[in-house]
């Protein structure tokens, strides 16, 4: 009876071990849904990964080189860009190989080293437009004393700070999701994110759900409070000022804008999918809306910079005349 007594207990035991055991490898849902046509699918994901690259270093060059550029409006895009190349390096390199290899395993450091990359770009993305927004604000609504204010000492300042506190924050939350013992192994996904790992915990996640919540909505409510302020003031100062003056402001106002609100509208995707819960979406709708935050910005920012600042425009067809292209 004793011996019984004492196997039934190791049976519990062994049972709560596996229960609360950490999983070897995640597996990503989406690449087995790619499958089908993963060459091809596979050519996609390296060519736009390859004209990210080669449309932001453009960019980055161009600025670089030119004296003309040193001036924190264009700074600015060089920083937004290279955050774009930061935040597809997380998503494309990996993709691209799952999908030649037809591999769909991730280790669980793997994904939350994914996790933090991902989630970073996206904080840094909101803050680098936030301070586009604080310098267009300066140059339209304060012109006289723009160029004593906004400085590029001053930006570097901005952006190292802003960088500084996005890695606290981002950190600290994919740090509490590093405690959590898992037992699912599906994502659904091409990508690790944070909330895809409280799905897979086997405890409750109420905890890290609150934090991230409280954490991402003040990050975004502050920013979002500025931005709108900035862009409120630019847009009345624009009413008054004389008529090119005004065109050229509501020029510069429209093409941050537009991309803040390609960003913003892929972000809007990435909650609405957490937000539906269990309902039976099929998996390519998951692959669409968690891969458009990481596809979209980066692939238009340096095409819509590229095309809409006259000045870089100019310099940047120089610079490929300059190289024979």
């Amino acid at each position: 009876m004793g011996q019984r007594k004492g196997c039934k207990c190791d049976v519990i035991q062994h049972k709560e071990e596996d229960m609360y055991n950490v999983s070897t490898s995640f597996f990503l849902l989406g690449i087995v849904e790619m499958e089908k046509f993963n060459y091809l699918y596979c050519s996609i994901s390296l060519l736009a990964y390859l004209f990210i690259l080669l449309g932001s270093t453009i960019i980055i060059l161009v600025v670089l080189r030119e004296e003309s550029l040193h001036e924190p409006m264009y700074t600015l895009i060089a920083k937004l860009v290279l955050n774009g190349i930061f935040g597809s390096s997380s998503f494309f390199p990996k993709l691209t190989i799952d999908l030649l290899l037809s591999t769909k395993e991730i280790s669980p450091i793997g994904c939350l080293i994914q996790s933090f990359c991902v989630i970073l770009f996206a904080y840094c993305e909101i803050s680098l437009f936030t301070i586009m927004a604080y310098d267009t604000y300066l140059a339209v609504c304060h012109p006289l004393h723009y160029t004593s204010v906004m400085t590029n000492k001053k930006i570097l300042k901005l952006t190292l700070g802003s960088l500084f506190m996005n890695c606290l924050l981002v950190g600290s939350a994919v740090l509490l999701s590093a405690t959590l013992p898992f037992c699912g192994v599906y994502i659904k996904g091409v990508f690790c994110d944070n909330t895809a790992l409280f799905i897979l915990s086997c405890v409750d996640t109420s905890i890290n759900k609150t934090f991230g919540t409280i954490n991402f909505t003040c990050f975004l409510s502050v920013h979002l409070l500025i931005t709108a302020y900035c862009y409120m003031r630019i847009f009345l100062t624009c009413l008054k000022v004389s008529e090119d003056a005004g065109k050229k402001a509501a020029h510069t106002l429209v093409t941050h804008l537009l991309n803040f609100s390609i960003f913003l509208v892929a972000a809007l995707f990435i909650f609405i999918r957490y937000r539906l819960g269990d309902i039976n979406l099929p998996l390519a709708v998951h692959v669409l809306l968690s891969a458009s935050g990481l596809i979209f910005p980066p692939l238009l920012n340096p095409l819509i910079y590229g095309l809409r600042t006259k000045a870089l425009k100019v310099k940047v067809l120089c610079y490929l005349q300059r190289i024979n292209i």
